[in-house]
């Protein structure tokens, strides 16, 4: 484990926060591109449309599980709502053809295109870098190494592990007990507010990842820090 400078020590950004220890990184959205899953759903004979939904429904019922005290991995759920979903359209094969084609297309994303210069830019830091996903370790060491940038990463964290889907307290502790150090020392990067709401109220300091200009929700707590892309949060944390 690479060693750092705890918090109290930190040096100050210009905007009164400190650099973080641990740099936490959401994967699903937030470094991968998904856009392509859309095609995956017009391949089968289903509207593109429909990709955003089933991926909204999966989170949906993860997060379920959590509040119930149960959970279930992202592969189980995404074929399982899949399932649902496609039943009642006239799809031009049959539906666990459908599901294995749809599901398959996790094995060829890409990155972002500020992800593969804002990973080194932000390793060249005093900071260390982990993801922790809702989804598969698998799925992000595949998505790393088509990018190239594995080796910027100390670990992959999954919440399969953790036991509780984020954004359940228990999901940021579990990551910042296998990294050795405090919630406050570590920062959450994403693009999901509902992510950034709960890191925030386990402690850790947050960064919104906002490209495409959206309006943060104002019942979810506010972003420490807002950033147009991985790039650009580099650039904020550099000052």
């Amino acid at each position: 484990m690479n060693t750092t400078v705890p918090s109290s020590d930190r040096p100050i950004n210009t905007d009164g926060s400190r650099l973080p220890a641990v740099m936490l990184f959401d994967v699903n959205e937030t470094l991968s591109d998904m856009s392509p899953i859309s095609q995956r759903f017009v391949d089968v004979g289903a509207p593109a449309h429909l990709a955003a939904t089933w991926f909204a429904a999966l989170l949906r019922d993860g997060f379920a599980l959590t509040a119930a005290g149960s959970t279930a991995s992202f592969a189980q759920l995404g074929v399982g709502v899949l399932r649902a979903s496609l039943g009642s359209l006239p799809l031009n094969r049959t539906i666990d053809e459908a599901i294995e084609h749809i599901m398959g297309g996790f094995d060829e994303l890409t990155v972002h295109s500020d992800v593969r210069d804002g990973i080194p830019a932000l390793a060249a830091l005093d900071t260390r870098l982990v993801t922790m996903s809702n989804g598969a370790v698998t799925v992000a060491q595949r998505l790393f190494e088509r990018a190239g940038i594995g080796e910027h990463f100390e670990r992959l964290l999954t919440v399969e592990d953790a036991g509780v889907w984020k954004p359940a307290p228990g999901a940021y502790a579990y990551a910042a007990q296998q990294c050795g150090v405090e919630p406050i020392d570590m920062m959450l990067v994403a693009v999901h507010p509902w992510d950034i709401d709960g890191a925030h109220r386990a402690g850790l300091g947050t960064a919104w990842i906002n490209r495409t200009g959206a309006t943060y929700p104002d019942y979810f707590t506010a972003p420490t820090l807002e950033a147009t892309s991985i790039s650009h949060l580099a650039q904020l944390l550099r000052k």
